[in-house]
């Protein structure tokens, strides 16, 4: 019997926040039962940790949605941290875990309600601009205006290891009420190569931004994702990156997400410049996030 332990991550609520899977000593168990147990489980992802091989991390994790494997993943990592210090009440936890999208550090600072999980995300790739046929593309699937997105902004692809698309808009009021056409976006990302959309508002003032969001994968069976790790951090590079954060200071903005699904929850971006600033030169990019644990599932093996 595998159990299946069930943490909802970017929250201290149970039943708000993202909630993922978390399988602890999963060595024994091959891919395709892996993949199994992810398809029961039946959340956005399940996380698998198995045993280091290598002197250069301390621990592998893996990652399932119900469909196929995926490099990396927010929430189940902020999860699965979380509920590997609380068993082991650990205040001061932290490890170097090995991912699809290479070895990152995590630490676990305080304990119970009080602990933040924070992960280091991989390094940020600025891709692919939409072209304008493709951001008519995307008006027709989130069903929006063009005066809707934020027009000094490029609708881009950015990644630190799973990438999405960032789409800025003007305002929250839109945000809460995107309805998307799911079968348009799905097609999109077959031709672009992305699977997920970050639709976000740019809120806040000077003294300290903030972002809220909501992002959707229809072509990898996620309609829409409730708090995204992997979408705020690539959007915290995106604002560094065009002016809209400090280019020569560290700075950290709180990103909200799950409002509009009844599962809110809230993602610490924290932008860190590079040493040596240059033309291509990106920042680093963490996220950090509380987390519940809500209970577990047994999978009979």
């Amino acid at each position: 019997m595998t159990i299946v332990h069930v943490v909802d991550a970017f929250t201290s609520t149970p039943g708000e926040g993202n909630r993922a899977g978390v399988v602890l000593d999963a060595d024994h168990l091959s891919d395709i039962e892996m993949q199994a147990i992810a398809a029961f489980a039946g959340y956005s992802e399940t996380a698998f940790v198995l045993t280091a091989k290598s002197d250069e991390h301390d621990i592998h994790v893996r990652y399932f949605t119900p469909a196929h494997e995926v490099p990396i993943c927010g929430h189940a990592t902020i999860s699965t941290h979380f509920l590997r210090a609380a068993q082991a009440n650990d205040a001061d936890y932290e490890v170097r875990a090995l991912t699809g999208a290479g070895t990152l550090p995590v630490t676990v600072k305080n304990s119970g309600a009080e602990a933040l999980v924070t992960m280091t995300q991989g390094a940020v790739k600025y891709q692919d601009i939409l072209s304008d046929r493709q951001i008519e593309t995307l008006i027709q699937g989130l069903r929006i205006r063009p005066e809707d997105l934020v027009l000094d902004l490029p609708v881009q692809i950015v990644t630190t290891g799973h990438s999405k698309v960032m789409v800025p808009l003007t305002s929250q009021a839109t945000i809460n009420h995107l309805n998307p056409d799911y079968e348009i976006l799905s097609a999109l990302s077959r031709e672009i190569g992305c699977n997920g959309f970050f639709a976000f508002s740019i809120d806040g003032n000077e003294e300290q931004i903030e972002t809220n969001g909501r992002m959707f994968a229809p072509a990898i069976g996620i309609q829409e994702d409730p708090v995204t790790g992997n979408a705020n951090g690539p959007a915290g590079a995106y604002l560094w990156n065009y002016g809209y954060l400090p280019k020569h200071r560290e700075t950290t903005y709180p990103g909200h997400q799950g409002k509009a699904m009844g599962k809110p929850g809230t993602i610490f971006v924290t932008v860190t410049p590079p040493d040596t600033p240059s033309a291509n030169a990106a920042p680093s990019i963490s996220i950090a996030g509380q987390a519940v644990i809500v209970g577990e599932r047994p999978y009979q093996d």
